[in-house]
């Protein structure tokens, strides 16, 4: 998962372009990507502009079905998740979370989920990274909280 938190404005044209690439166009904005190495070294390259880390299902799931869209800005039913061979959205959201199905892969999705800045704003600098006391870069399994703030 990885989250733009800061705007390009001086940003350079490799770390707009690797932006533009991730879909990762407008802040706030979350893609679900896996831990392929040409998606880590992309994030590596804009570690200054996002935030990323593992969430775990039940956040993964909670995100499909609350900020999931499909095209026409509808959100996902039940009816969508038959038509693609699962039970329920909750199968549908534990496949992707198992990476046996990329969701913006999938067909009339919409490839990132559009959230709300956190409630109660960021709670440190947008400046520097996590590890130093700031909200940029990898920040692991503590992606969860900032997800649930977003939503």
């Amino acid at each position: 998962m990885a989250i733009r938190i800061r705007g390009v404005i001086s940003a350079s044209l490799d770390a707009r372009e690797t932006l533009r690439m991730l879909r990762l166009t407008k802040n706030n904005y979350a893609v679900l990507v896996d831990d392929r190495q040409s998606f880590l070294g992309m994030l590596s390259l804009v570690r200054d502009y996002v935030t990323y880390g593992e969430p775990s299902k039940e956040t993964v799931t909670e995100l499909i079905k609350q900020r999931g869209r499909l095209e026409g800005d509808k959100k996902f039913t039940e009816d969508y998740a038959q038509k693609n061979g699962y039970d329920s959205l909750d199968a549908l959201a534990a496949a992707v979370f198992d990476c046996k199905i990329e969701y913006w892969k999938m067909p009339g999705t919409q490839a990132v989920f559009r959230l709300h800045p956190p409630t109660k704003g960021f709670k440190h600098s947008i400046k520097r990274g996590y590890a130093s006391r700031g909200e940029l870069g990898y920040r692991g399994e503590k992606i969860d909280e900032l997800l649930r703030r977003m939503f």
